[in-house]
């Protein structure tokens, strides 16, 4: 293999798979009509009230359900079938596709029942990506799980650009019920992909009901130490240095408020995230992703506070596509980790836990991004949130040597999967030799959970984890 093959994105896992391969596909399309459908409801609601007061709710129908139901969500997923909660998910979402096509065709419709529609289709996500978050450490062989998630990235970074730009058209020719009904449409492929996985029952000891559920899927993610610090560490990412609200105030105090800069702000954290998964191939195939996480996480504080320093626009570009790279590499590793060192009779509930923390995340950063703003400036409150950020990721990685040792992934099939263990205080006794997991099923191979960078106008959470 040439030193550039190397460098692209491992696609072992389409090799060894045609199932991988369909699923792959049905989860892209359905990830386009995703975005599709996330641009037409904001379209739909401010054409409706022309009030950003009511597009500001939109956020707040798909980000409740996700925290509400989420950690509830991932405990029954952890006594069900993952393979049947998944493909409920994916038919309740697509009829919430179809009702939002036919409010969208008839018209006049009150927004509290777009909002209603939005907030039912977020719960029904809500169950599917603790579900999809199973399927690639349950059957990809262990030495291509952080390839599969690769993969499941890019196809996602891209449809996240190609989606809200289809949606534009499609609502410019044709209006907002063509665009929802091409979203429920694109369902179909996502089940269809999703209905050849074989039953996947949770491995182990299965989740006790109710409350006890969630918590015991809580003490793991306190006690498992590089979990948590995988977990903090991503919060320290977004919580401290998110940019995206202080885009607009830096664009007027720096660069003259030119509309086109603003554009290429948003830009360009995109593109340097899609380049970086687009060239994660050694990363993939690395043993120790938790290094890898803790120095990405941390250049994309730096990259942040040296955009608050620059003065020059292109300057800045090129910090804000450093920061995008950085960022989805360390979410590639946090998840990498996330889903090879916890049990498989746990891996449902931590799945909804670390979708909740990327969904609060972002937002509480732009909460703490617009406040310090508001007391100094917008450039102040860039370089101090890259900094805290910068020192934050450096005390989990200080005090968390389990993460900086973290192996999450081997090469070799050789290594047996040790047994879910009764408590979860301590990490595997040897890392980067053996992890927490499960049997390689190499017939099979899962793309549905999708470890997403924080882009600007978008979630953390996998907008297709619910088939679309």
């Amino acid at each position: 293999m040439s030193p550039f093959s190397r460098a692209l994105v491992d696609v072992r896992p389409l090799r060894s798979s045609p199932v991988f391969r369909r699923l792959l596909i049905g989860r892209t399309v359905s990830t386009l009509g995703a975005f599709m459908t996330m641009v037409t409801v904001m379209y739909q609601v401010w054409e409706t009230t022309h009030s950003s007061v009511w597009s500001g709710a939109v956020g707040l129908a798909q980000a409740l359900p996700l925290i509400g139901v989420g950690l509830f969500a991932g405990s029954w997923v952890d006594r069900a079938d993952r393979r049947r909660a998944y493909l409920l998910s994916t038919v309740g979402s697509a009829v919430c596709s179809l009702l939002l096509a036919v409010q969208g065709f008839t018209g006049h419709v009150p927004v509290l029942v777009v909002l209603a529609l939005v907030a039912v289709q977020s719960s029904f996500g809500a169950i599917g990506a603790p579900a999809a978050g199973v399927f690639v450490p349950r059957l990809l062989p262990r030495d291509q799980v952080a390839a599969g998630l690769a993969l499941n990235q890019v196809t996602g970074q891209a449809m996240m650009l190609l989606g809200p730009a289809v949606a534009g058209v499609v609502l410019g020719w044709w209006g907002v019920g063509v665009c929802y009904l091409v979203d429920a449409l694109t369902f179909g492929m996502s089940f269809y992909g999703a209905y050849g996985l074989p039953p996947l029952p949770p491995e182990g000891e299965k989740s006790r009901p109710g409350v006890h559920g969630v918590l015991d899927g809580l003490r793991f993610l306190t006690g498992h130490r590089a979990v948590r610090g995988a977990l903090l560490a991503d919060l320290a990412a977004t919580v401290l240095a998110m940019p995206a609200g202080l885009f607009p105030l830096v664009n007027e105090e720096r660069f003259g408020g030119d509309p086109r800069t603003l554009g290429l702000f948003l830009s360009a954290l995109a593109v340097g995230g899609v380049a970086a998964t687009a060239l994660s191939g050694p990363v993939t195939r690395l043993a120790r992703p938790g290094p890898v996480m803790l120095c990405s996480a941390a250049l994309w504080g730096t990259a942040l506070a040296a955009f608050g320093l620059t003065t020059s626009a292109w300057a800045g570009l090129g910090m804000l596509a450093v920061a995008g790279a950085a960022d989805s590499v360390a979410v590639l590793s946090r998840a990498t980790i996330v889903q090879t060192l916890t049990p498989d009779a746990l891996l449902g509930r931590v799945t909804a836990a670390e979708a909740i923390v990327g969904q609060a995340g972002p937002n509480l950063g732009n909460l703490r991004g617009g406040v310090v703003a508001g007391w100094t400036s917008g450039t102040t409150a860039l370089i101090t949130g890259g900094l805290m950020c910068l020192a934050a990721v450096t005390a989990v990685g200080a005090t968390t040597p389990e993460l900086r040792a973290s192996g999450a992934v081997t090469a070799d099939p050789q290594i047996p999967d040790p047994p879910v263990p009764d408590t979860y205080a301590s990490d595997p006794p040897v890392p980067g030799t053996q992890a927490v997991g499960v049997p390689s099923l190499e017939m099979y191979a899962p793309c549905t959970q999708v470890p997403e960078p924080r882009v600007p106008g978008t979630s953390a959470a996998d907008p297709s984890a619910a088939g679309s």
